[in-house]
């Protein structure tokens, strides 16, 4: 694969909204950008040699073949940008980037912003602790740091948990996931609230493994769907039809296999974290159905 890293250009480009037709937009410029996550075990993160890996990633590139297909331009070009939580939905809603190969979470805040493709995962927020501090739930975070990463809804759920409304904790944040475990790691956090896949690859890729836990309640189901532009209602078929077939035929399944039951660059470790019944009821019925949806009380 031939990496072409797309820089990035800040400023008042990063507010403005483009009209939504993105295959025409793709032909035009003759390459399609895709945005990815930096440090997002194993969903995109980058290898080491620098290049965007991943489970979402591979997802991607079978996306950039229908649009080859359709397009008929085998000579397309994929570009690929790092984005964060920060900037993603900007950088999508501006057509900076086309498709966001990351960790997002798919909600009906989100959902008036952006589109989403079928969900390809689906996740529990949990903590991650370091077993020596003792923390097994919320209620053992009271006055202690907690670590999210800026951009995501993680420590609002914990506020909003029933357990968490009593709770009087301070917020600290990383600006990726990575540095978000680094404040754990450092012990400048007593806790990281996050997507329980994305915390068992930081810990799993983590210097001492061992030394830390997945631990409490879930605070919410997540599903977790590659991001588009809203309003295209082209370019939201052609990316529902490729990830829909994915998912029915069982090459996403295989792509789980290789990404979350197997070895994984750069550490060669194995997550061993097996797939949820309810991703695999997914697999069968595709849905981008919101978060909501599945938190119903």
């Amino acid at each position: 694969m031939k990496l072409q890293v797309v820089l990035l250009i800040v400023g008042a480009v990063l507010a403005t909204p483009v009209a939504a037709n993105t295959l025409a937009k793709i032909k035009e410029a003759g390459v399609v950008t895709l945005g990815f996550r930096e440090s997002s075990y194993p969903l995109s993160y980058l290898d080491s040699k620098q290049r965007p890996i991943g489970y979402h990633i591979d997802i991607c590139h079978r996306i950039v073949d229908a649009i080859r297909a359709r397009l008929m331009l085998p000579n397309l070009k994929v570009g690929y940008l790092p984005v964060t939580s920060q900037n993603r939905i900007a950088l999508v809603t501006n057509g900076t980037v086309d498709i966001e190969c990351g960790s997002t979470t798919n909600n009906e805040t989100r959902q008036k912003q952006v589109a989403f493709a079928p969900t390809t995962f689906v996740t529990n927020v949990r903590m991650a602790v370091k077993k020596k501090s003792g923390i097994r739930g919320l209620e053992e975070l009271n006055g202690k740091p907690v670590a999210t990463t800026t951009g995501t809804t993680s420590v609002q759920l914990m506020r909003a948990h029933e357990r968490g409304k009593r709770l009087d904790f301070k917020e600290v944040y990383g600006k990726d996931h990575a540095d978000s475990f680094l404040l754990l790691e450092t012990d400048r956090a007593a806790a990281f609230i996050m997507d329980d896949n994305l915390l068992a690859g930081l810990i799993a890729t983590s210097k001492t493994p061992d030394d830390y836990a997945i631990v409490g309640e879930s605070l919410n189901v997540e599903p977790i769907a590659i991001m588009l532009r809203r309003d295209d209602a082209p370019f939201k078929a052609l990316v529902d039809e490729t990830v829909g077939a994915l998912l029915r035929n069982g090459e996403a399944e295989k792509f789980y296999a290789k990404w979350f039951l197997s070895p994984i660059p750069p550490q060669n470790v194995n997550l061993n974290f097996p797939m949820s019944d309810k991703l695999r009821d997914l697999m069968k019925t595709p849905s981008d159905a919101p978060a909501e949806v599945y938190n119903k009380k």
